[in-house]
């Protein structure tokens, strides 16, 4: 087996080394129930409140609740499912929203809510003359991702909020942010949204704890009841290591966010330019301005992503082709694109970390294009 070169982190990212090691530490020595009255939760319930007033603090978060759910998914369902909003009054999501936003969406349409998609463009944005003109008194609900999941595009979420307050000033306003919180800079306060999703393993974190923040002043009923945890917006004994965890990880990205930053902006481009300058046909979907730095999404000619991904995977190579392979999904977000019939198939997502190496990226260039020589040598065959 080669080196791996891992290039999903758009999927999940691999753990820090401190976060898994406290991660560890908590679940041995604070194994208790953060609700119970002895000394021992009493100060676990303490660290709980401190990871959740330092995540708070690196999203520049207003007045309002950040609270601690299973992961992206559930904050997402949460916040469609669980603002209140008049019956059969329009919803907005864009077109090319996680399954956590577009599945819950059209549940709420079988409800008989007037569900709408906002279109994007070419690159994964949202097209924001478009999405005005969806605008309109009977709105009750708008939810646009932060940054695109598939391409790394990022919306201008503070501009979008703004075009809802003057269009439906009563209207919620949720940015599903998993993909931009630690990636580029977040400050609530500036994007003014009233929900705001955040996941944990997107960011060297564990998985299977997530956040949702809610401004103050905004009306959101529960999705799961029971024992009142969570101020009684989530109920469910706390994973106390996952939390400790995630705000540690927190830390951990944001204190090494300028270096991170710019080594990912140097890896992108590196690979960007390179995949042009080597391979015939290559249309790259990521947007030229406005994207996040740790992906780059291109379309190969005459080929099929999946069995791309599976053949660079010999030589040590892990890439992506969307947030879920061989899925509606997929399919439905291909066909957003506009991409011609030779490049709808053969979509490969890159996504780094502060791991990649840029001294790699001909190694990655060479594997591809002998990859995409021999498979196209085969399709002649």
């Amino acid at each position: 087996m080669n080196k791996l070169i891992y290039l999903d982190n758009a999927a999940t990212t691999k753990i820090y080394p401190e976060v898994a090691e406290t991660i560890h530490k908590e679940s041995v020595e604070d194994f208790f129930n953060p609700s119970a009255l002895y000394k021992p939760s009493v100060a676990l319930s303490v660290k709980i409140k401190n990871a959740r007033e330092s995540i708070k603090s690196a999203l520049k978060a207003p007045d309002g609740e950040l609270y601690f759910l299973s992961g992206g998914s559930e904050a997402d369902n949460t916040a469609l499912f669980c603002t209140r909003k008049p019956k059969g009054s329009k919803i907005i999501v864009g077109e090319g929203e996680h399954d956590a936003i577009i599945n819950s969406a059209n549940q709420l349409a079988m409800q008989g809510f007037d569900v709408r998609f906002a279109p994007i463009n070419k690159d994964g944005s949202i097209n924001v003359e478009e999405f005005e003109k969806l605008l309109d008194d009977s709105v009750s609900l708008v939810s646009i991702m932060h940054v695109s999941n598939e391409t790394g595009a990022v919306n201008d979420i503070a501009k979008l909020v703004r075009l809802t307050r003057k269009h439906c000033p009563k209207a919620v306003f949720h940015s599903d942010g998993v993909q931009a919180f630690g990636k580029i800079k977040v400050n609530l306060r500036a994007l003014d949204a009233d929900l705001y999703t955040i996941s944990a393993h997107k960011i060297h974190g564990p998985k299977g704890i997530g956040a949702l923040f809610v401004k103050k002043g905004v009306s959101i009923k529960p999705l799961i009841y029971g024992g009142g945890q969570e101020k009684g917006f989530r109920s469910g004994t706390e994973n106390a290591p996952a939390i400790i965890g995630f705000a540690q990880a927190v830390k951990t990205c944001l204190d090494n966010f300028d270096a991170d930053y710019s080594k990912k902006m140097i890896f992108r481009e590196q690979l960007m330019t390179k995949l042009v300058e080597s391979i015939d046909g290559i249309e790259i979907v990521s947007p030229k301005e406005n994207f996040a730095p740790n992906i780059l999404t291109v379309a190969f000619k005459d080929v099929r992503g999946e069995v791309l991904l599976h053949d660079i995977e010999d030589y040590g190579i892990l890439v992506g082709i969307g947030s879920a392979c061989s899925s509606h999904h997929e399919s439905r977000f291909k066909g957003l694109l506009g991409l011609d019939e030779s490049h709808k198939d053969g979509i490969i997502r890159f996504s780094t970390s502060y791991e990649n190496d840029v001294n790699d990226v001909d190694y990655i260039v060479s594997t591809i294009k002998n990859s995409l020589e021999k498979l196209t040598a085969y399709k002649r065959i």
